[in-house]
């Protein structure tokens, strides 16, 4: 008769067949120890590794990227890196960055813009289009300022592309409380948490389907944002923030 380590073991490897199964065979050992402790498993990630190794299941590697964007505009007056490549927020909506990337469809080039919350890794906003403009990036972020909570003003990053210095653009961040940031010139590392979240989107989903329709893209691009990575990031939030509830709580001294 199997053993407690034995049986729990069982029980972890149907739930990372699961998971890896749900992920459509991308995720690796690091995130799937992630997924498992936001699941409220207390496990090792050299466990994991272990496990997911005796069935057989690995993730994708990870593929050199290579840059997208245009020459560089020039930045509007008075606008700098607020940032300075600190990508650590303590609250939500405090800190946000936008980008744009562009993925490959039979039909032709398909652009995603997305607006990330630094705190939660939330992709708050997003918006997709055959023609990456500035009405596109305009959309993405009043998707996000649709869904703020509170009224403070939010740092909002991205790089120094057309559609970011457009007056379109900047005046609507003016009039919704957003504060405008942007990347010096050739320096993609200033906008580096919204480069990862892109080569995530790519490694995990984009590079394992050929999209014959734009449509067909943008039903992927929906799923994986809405369906996948966003339901994973509140459950890590929710974890994060019972942590440090527990961590914070005040004890209770016996009478």
């Amino acid at each position: 008769m199997p053993g407690p380590r034995a049986r729990a073991n069982a029980r972890l490897l149907e739930r990372i067949r699961e998971i890896h199964e749900d992920s459509l065979g991308v995720i690796g050992a690091p995130r799937m120890h992630e997924d498992l402790t936001d699941e409220g498993e207390s496990i090792s990630l050299n466990r994991v590794a272990r496990l997911m190794a005796s069935a057989g299941l690995q993730g994708w590697p990870r593929r050199r990227r290579r840059r997208f964007g245009g020459k560089p505009g020039i930045q509007p007056v008075g606008v700098t890196n607020l940032l300075e490549r600190d990508f650590n927020a303590n609250e939500p909506e405090t800190k946000w960055v936008t980008d744009i990337t562009e993925m490959l469809t039979d039909e032709g080039k398909l652009y995603l813009c997305v607006v990330v919350d630094l705190y939660s890794k939330l992709v708050v906003g997003w918006s997709i289009h055959h023609r990456q403009d500035r009405h596109m990036v305009v959309r993405a972020v009043q998707m996000a300022v649709w869904q703020r909570s509170g009224s403070s003003e939010v740092i909002l990053h991205s790089d120094r592309g057309g559609q970011f210095i457009s007056g379109t653009y900047q005046k609507f961040l003016g009039g919704n409380a957003l504060v405008c940031s942007m990347s010096a010139v050739g320096h993609c590392a200033d906008n580096a948490a919204c480069e990862g979240f892109f080569g995530m989107l790519k490694r995990e989903r984009v590079q394992h389907h050929r999209y014959r329709t734009r449509e067909e893209a943008r039903a992927d691009l929906f799923d994986y944002l809405e369906r996948f990575h966003n339901p994973r990031m509140r459950r890590r939030v929710a974890r994060r923030d019972r942590e440090f509830s527990a961590l914070t709580q005040p004890s209770v001294e016996a009478g």
